[in-house]
């Protein structure tokens, strides 16, 4: 890349270096809009995976000049292996994993690539930083996929080299302190917060290592911090964002436990339930889905209230080889110590099957809602019988 950045391009260099050339333009415009807050996270993140879904299908299509020098074709060689697996890299962790890794019946996805494949897409890329060890975005590149393949420890060792030639770059700490505190058991306690700080301190209104700094916050018992944080990332967001409804759900839970005193920001907390604290009944599939369903996907059994947040209360994680499944959720499968079931009067039950094995609902689901049901019941039935898609308009 760096060779090819610095040259004019000229009629004798390859297509793919021309197409490699528009496609950082469009991605630098796209930073720029996130950074100027023009652009929302999720919108951004869009964005980008159409530019390098693009550019994949670009890549290779062009025919090198004869008179192409060495050293454009070498860099181009290391654009063509690099490219694709940071392009799925970013795919898989912010799009949707099951339309590029295959599912349980079959051997290759859309996309041509299996799991398998990648993986050794992955090798060749770590192979490959060995000889280019001052290659930051190589490390970069390296870290997102070992964090897309669950591989956390890999992910933060790689960023950690990433940010040491890199360590301006506020994003890329927030990623660095995420992984980091992926790999040592999901806290952010530690060697994670510290980095958070300093990613704050480069761009103290990057969203990422805002919401992080107010996840770590929440987590120390430090519910005021937290609130200040998150209403932070809802002034960087545009209104039409689909996060503002997420951030909003957890500043409701901060302000529930700092008891927040007066005004608009005082949260009256939730009468407790009359009828216990937990809810049972079974989930079954509609049988026009069976076919769309494989015995590995994931089932996510939740229980959200009536009226309210809609974070969920309780969570219970099953696979689609046990439907019909009997459930119960009470008050030990609290996601946040102050929203528990027994704090609400009435919770609807959902079953959603993920694809991706996603918490976060995704196109493709298959999902289910009960109606409104008193905390305490029994015997609720749940079908799931819809398929969730896109939203209209994008």
């Amino acid at each position: 890349m760096p060779p090819l950045a610095r040259r004019v391009v000229r009629p004798s260099e390859t297509c793919d270096a021309v197409n490699a050339a528009v496609y950082r333009d469009q991605l630098r415009e796209l930073e720029a809009d996130l950074r100027a807050g023009t652009l929302a996270p999720d919108q951004y993140e869009k964005a980008r995976l159409e530019i390098e879904a693009r550019l994949i299908a670009d890549v290779g299509t062009g025919e090198a000049s004869a008179e192409t020098p060495r050293g454009a074709r070498g860099a181009a060689l290391a654009l063509g292996l690099a490219i694709p697996i940071c392009a799925l890299a970013v795919y898989l962790s912010v799009g949707n994993p099951s339309a590029v890794l295959p599912q349980a019946a079959g051997g290759a996805n859309p996309h041509g690539m299996t799991k398998a494949q990648f993986e050794a897409a992955v090798v060749r890329l770590a192979a490959r930083m060995k000889d280019n060890p001052e290659d930051a975005e190589g490390w970069t590149m390296l870290a997102r996929s070992y964090a897309v393949l669950g591989r956390f420890g890999e992910a933060s060792e790689a960023y950690a080299k990433a940010a040491a030639r890199m360590p301006r770059d506020a994003q890329l700490l927030a990623d660095y302190a995420d992984a980091l505190a992926m790999a040592q058991g999901r806290t952010l306690q530690g060697e994670p917060e510290k980095i958070i700080l300093r990613a704050l301190a480069i761009d103290p209104d990057n969203v990422k290592a805002l919401l992080l700094a107010g996840t770590a916050a929440f987590n120390r018992s430090d519910p005021r911090a937290a609130i200040r944080h998150w209403e932070r990332v809802l002034g960087l967001l545009p209104k039409e964002s689909d996060m503002i409804q997420r951030v909003q759900a957890s500043i409701v839970q901060a302000r529930s436990l700092a008891g927040s005193p007066g005004g608009k920001a005082q949260v009256a907390k939730p009468a407790p339930a009359q009828g216990g604290n937990r809810v049972s009944g079974v989930v079954r599939l509609a049988p026009e889905l069976a076919g769309k369903v494989a015995p590995g996907d994931i089932v996510f059994i939740f229980a959200r209230a009536a009226e309210g947040p809609r974070m969920p209360l309780a969570i219970l994680r099953k696979r689609a080889g046990d439907l019909p499944a009997e459930f119960t959720l009470d008050d030990t499968m609290a996601m946040a110590p102050q929203m528990k079931l027994s704090a609400f009067p009435r919770v609807i039950i959902g079953a959603r099957v993920s694809k991706s094995a996603n918490a976060t609902a995704s196109p493709g689901d298959l999902q289910g809602l009960s109606a409104p049901v008193n905390v305490g019941a029994k015997s609720v039935s749940v079908v799931i019988d819809t398929e969730l898609r896109e939203p209209s308009g994008k």
